[in-house]
């Protein structure tokens, strides 16, 4: 899953003297040296200053065009300084990409749009990274302290196990399923490894934990006698 937002419409800063900017081309939009979110708009060689709305920043690759993303998508290199933030609850800053204000709600993040918090889950299984504004495994983000997603629990009380459950051919299953414990033909199904879920076999069938698939009842040791008896 990968975020990206791209501003066209930006706002003036009108703060800034462009006195000692010096255009590269005539005609063009390029980045101030020092500063990451501002940039100069350059007609017939004269410099207008402008600001990326709080919390993007400039992209820089293409002098015709203008443009403003989040910092995760853009290398500002040396140009680490910003412009002073315009926090509110829930938004570092104006705009962009945010953890939770609730630090045990990993798998879910805010979208700042000017300062309004826009609440967004995670896939299940996946918590948010703010190093990269998206969502990741846990083992592949950046967040010590969201290592262990949360996991959800059945009213029969299956909860998916830990770790990776290797398939017929020793790959990891994405979605791996388990055994009824006291149902053949019943099965649980664990979305993305976390998100457990009831599965049942079509009438006639039961479930085979070795090939994780419905199977004859005759393949299966201890379920060959489950449907004598039953109404089907």
């Amino acid at each position: 899953m990968f975020i990206s937002v791209v501003i066209f419409v930006v706002v003036c800063f009108c703060g800034v003297s462009a006195q000692d900017y010096r255009c590269p081309q005539r005609t063009g939009f390029f980045p101030d040296p020092e500063q990451c979110d501002l940039y100069y708009v350059c007609s017939k060689g004269h410099a207008e200053p402008k600001l990326c709305p709080d919390g993007l920043v400039f992209e820089d690759t293409d002098p015709n065009h203008e443009r403003c993303d989040i910092p995760a998508n853009i290398d500002c290199g040396d140009r680490q300084a910003l412009q002073q933030a315009k926090p509110s609850k829930g938004c570092p800053r104006a705009n962009g990409y945010y953890r939770h204000d609730n630090p045990l709600a990993c798998d879910k993040f805010y979208n700042c749009v000017n300062g309004i918090p826009h609440e967004l889950p995670c896939p299940p299984g996946l918590i948010y990274d703010d190093v990269r504004s998206t969502c990741a495994w846990p083992h592949e983000g950046h967040r010590k302290d969201c290592s262990k997603p949360k996991k959800d629990v059945l009213d029969d009380g299956f909860i998916c196990p830990d770790g990776p459950v290797p398939g017929p051919n020793g790959r990891p299953l994405p979605h791996p399923t388990f055994a009824h414990p006291d149902d053949c033909q019943k099965f649980y199904i664990c979305r993305n490894g976390i998100q457990p879920q009831k599965g049942s076999c079509s009438v006639g069938t039961v479930y085979n934990e070795d090939t994780f698939t419905c199977d004859d009842p005759d393949n299966v040791p201890g379920c060959e006698k489950y449907y004598e008896g039953r109404k089907v």
